[in-house]
């Protein structure tokens, strides 16, 4: 996009929170200026939660029946792991998603020559005042421990806080199954009444997800495949839950061409399987089944019996750059489960963290043409901005949302609503101004094109972690480095838009 004075000036003086005055940047002059504001991510994040120290990766979220709250495990990450032993799982509770607090360490990792010396995600049951959390285990040692690299353990505890591992208890996929990639465990209640264990792994070669049953979480036997997986895909971190009517199977893939979070679909179990079955491929939807961008991974859900909720870890970005690709580990980023007439699924925003923003500030109604924008005033650590865009040409019209901006800015970061066809859109994740460039692995999926050319549009981040929610059919999560305590923006590209409704609320 061709930056003019003529345009920035425009913008600049129907919007005075926004300068250009020529003063030093400092807290006492942000409310005044616009200039961009080199900023960074606080240590820990509450609302999208981190750790102070060390990133979180592979939630494992449960809804605790006794204490009427939510437990999300998760995989501990470091900067610096240990060669050996490295991701014991850590936990925090929530009971709305907006606060969370810190259970610390709940499973450790084994010594180094052991089964579980590091350990991989899994997932939490409780039966009769006891919870019982099946997880990987994984063996930088394959030698030492029989040629296994992976099995599925198990650890239990009365209390949520003292976990005792279960030695005698150790799933492998000796005989049947591979031994190197066995993990990711998911137990579950299904209609039979009994236990069933799913364990991602492959057989003969192709990904399946083998399934485990039992009658008192204790003594398991081998049930055969549960479901295939498609072509040569390994599914991570399956997760299996029924919603109303429907069955579904949702899964991170691995593949480094699409890593996101997928679903499937069917009123029962055996419809469910049988969409894979023979590499079938019936997808759920338009869109695949993918639910969020390459910005969340990892995702699993949990209920309170009355909404489902998705958690899965936003990643940070390599040298902490906005330029460059996503690295392993981040936040924790929740949303909401919205089911459709239809049975199919997307991924929605906490109506809880909505609530805690309050009223927003009214900022008036406005429209785009050609290469215009609009620049908006600083934004504050933690904000929630709400608006909605028109287009003219709901085919081809292209517009798209700025952030990390200042009005001395040679360049800036755009979520850009780009036209694929007549009938397609895809959220696009590009620097603009000086060297414009395309975040590769950054963008989102085809969705259809709104038929009346309106985007009902919700933004919250809190620090460098945003996530966009459109029409409740389009979840877009990001990592975006700038966005705190900088000006922002809403851009036109050659067609004609209004935007309506726009409202911004924000919080330290």
């Amino acid at each position: 996009m061709i930056l003019t004075a003529a345009l920035l000036g425009t913008a600049l003086i129907a919007l005075p929170g926004c300068n250009d005055d020529d003063v030093v940047i400092n807290n006492k002059d942000l409310d005044h200026t616009s200039q961009y504001l080199a900023t960074e991510d606080e240590d820990s994040q509450s609302m999208y939660y981190k750790p102070y120290v060390g990133y979180c990766a592979d939630p494992m979220p449960f809804y605790d029946p006794a204490n009427k709250d939510f437990k999300v495990l998760y995989l501990q990450d470091y900067l610096d792991n240990q060669q050996f032993t490295y991701h014991p799982i850590w936990g925090v509770s929530t009971k709305d998603g907006v606060s969370y607090t810190s259970l610390g360490e709940l499973i450790s990792c084994g010594a180094a020559n052991e089964l579980d010396a590091a350990l991989g995600t899994g997932s939490t049951i409780y039966k009769d005042g006891v919870y019982y959390t099946f997880y990987t285990a994984h063996s930088p040692a394959p030698d030492k421990t029989g040629g296994i690299n992976e099995a599925v353990m198990l650890a239990t505890s009365k209390d949520f806080s003292n976990w005792e591992k279960n030695r005698e208890l150790i799933i492998t996929g000796e005989g049947n199954y591979d031994t190197k990639d066995f993990r990711d465990p998911l137990v579950f209640q299904g209609e039979d009444g009994k236990y069933h264990l799913l364990i991602a792994t492959k057989q003969n070669g192709k990904g399946v997800l083998a399934d485990f049953i039992s009658d008192n979480l204790l003594d398991w036997s081998d049930n055969g495949v549960f479901m295939t997986m498609m072509w040569d895909r390994f599914y991570e971190c399956p997760d299996i839950f029924k919603m109303g009517e429907w069955w579904y199977l949702l899964y991170s893939e691995q593949a480094d061409f699409m890593r996101k979070i997928q679903y499937f679909k069917g009123r029962t179990l055996e419809e469910l399987k049988a969409c894979t079955k023979d590499d079938a491929g019936i997808w759920p939807d338009y869109k695949e089944g993918i639910l969020d961008s390459r910005g969340t991974y990892a995702g699993k859900t949990a209920s309170d019996g009355t909404d489902r909720y998705l958690w899965g870890w936003n990643a940070r970005r390599n040298g902490f750059t906005n330029d460059n690709s996503y690295n392993w580990g981040g936040n924790l980023v929740m949303h909401k489960i919205i089911q459709h007439e239809d049975g199919t699924i997307s991924l929605g925003e906490v109506p809880a963290i909505a609530n805690s923003f309050g009223n927003g500030t009214l900022m008036g109604d406005f429209s785009l043409s050609g290469e215009e924008f609009r620049l908006m005033p600083r934004l504050d650590r933690k904000n929630r901005i709400t608006f909605t865009v028109t287009t003219s040409n709901k085919e081809w019209d292209k517009f798209g949302v700025s952030f990390a901006r200042g009005s001395d800015s040679d360049s800036y970061y755009t979520l850009v609503f780009n036209p694929e066809n007549e009938e397609s859109r895809k959220i696009n994740f590009e620097r603009e101004g000086a060297e414009p460039l395309f975040i590769d692995g950054s963008d989102s999926y085809w969705f259809p094109t709104p038929e009346d050319g309106v985007y009902n549009i919700t933004i919250t981040n809190d620090n460098s972690v945003m996530t966009m929610y459109v029409n409740d059919n389009v979840a877009y999560t990001n990592r975006l480095y700038g966005m705190q305590r900088n000006c922002w923006s809403i851009n036109s590209y050659g067609g004609n838009i209004t935007v309506s409704n726009l409202s911004v609320s924000s919080k330290n």
